[in-house]
């Protein structure tokens, strides 16, 4: 089985990057899959909730890739990713510099980029996109981007502000993860939703499976011409 590499970004802080990189890892992991998790963010959030993983919680690894801990290793070798893994995903920090992060790119990549409904969070993230999509690296790794709503209430007029903004996009918008105490009881217990035992979390179970078909679909190298993605944020 060939790895696969999902990336989770938004030069955006707060939008919920940790939430959806560990129900991720969380997901994989329940499908018996070796999962390596890759934690750039120096607060270690996605770190923390490995280390609060029960004992008898599907394992996953976890990679402290904000710095290098061991002068003697170079940046390289401490990043790697064994062969015998299925799944690496990289947990990115907010404010990265975009050639910084475009060079963790690499051929195929699957990167989702969660945006929360607020006019500052819509604001940014459409800069961001804009920025991974007229760079360089990420024209010439062929990566394929997708767009997540998260913590969104659904009847009020921010978030239909929001899901036009991205139906606007010719990326795709895979789907929209609710605003629920669930999420943060997972990240305390160091589970995925999917985990926990409730049948609170049946909705919260619909709502990822468009993620994961997304993920799990091979992907297309096309990408979307910038100008026809961009042209209502140049007006």
């Amino acid at each position: 089985m060939s790895l696969k590499r999902i990336i989770v970004t938004n030069a955006k802080g707060g939008c919920g990057k940790t939430t959806i990189t560990t129900n991720i890892a969380s997901h994989y992991a329940l499908q018996g899959r070796t999962v390596r998790l890759f934690d750039h963010d120096a607060q270690g959030s996605s770190l923390a909730w490995i280390n609060r993983r029960p004992e008898d919680a599907a394992p996953i690894t976890g990679v402290d890739a904000s710095k290098n801990s061991d002068h003697r290793l170079t940046r390289s070798w401490q990043l790697r990713v064994p062969s015998e893994t299925d799944i690496a995903l990289i947990d990115s920090p907010a404010g990265t510099d975009i050639t910084e992060m475009t060079s963790l790119f690499q051929h195929h990549d699957s990167v989702l980029i969660p945006v929360l409904p607020s006019p500052i969070d819509i604001h940014a993230t459409a800069h961001f996109i804009k920025a991974l999509l007229t760079t360089g690296g990420t024209r010439q790794q062929m990566i394929r981007l997708a767009v997540v709503a998260n913590r969104v209430r659904k009847n009020t007029i921010m978030y239909h502000s929001l899901e036009r903004f991205l139906f606007s996009l010719n990326i795709p918008f895979i789907t929209s993860l609710r605003d629920t105490q669930l999420y943060a009881k997972a990240i305390e217990m160091g589970v995925g939703v999917q985990e926990l035992a409730t049948a609170r979390n049946k909705t919260d179970k619909e709502q990822w499976a468009p993620v994961f078909r997304w993920l799990d679909t091979p992907v297309v190298t096309r990408t979307a011409p910038v100008t026809s993605i961009f042209n209502r944020f140049e007006q």
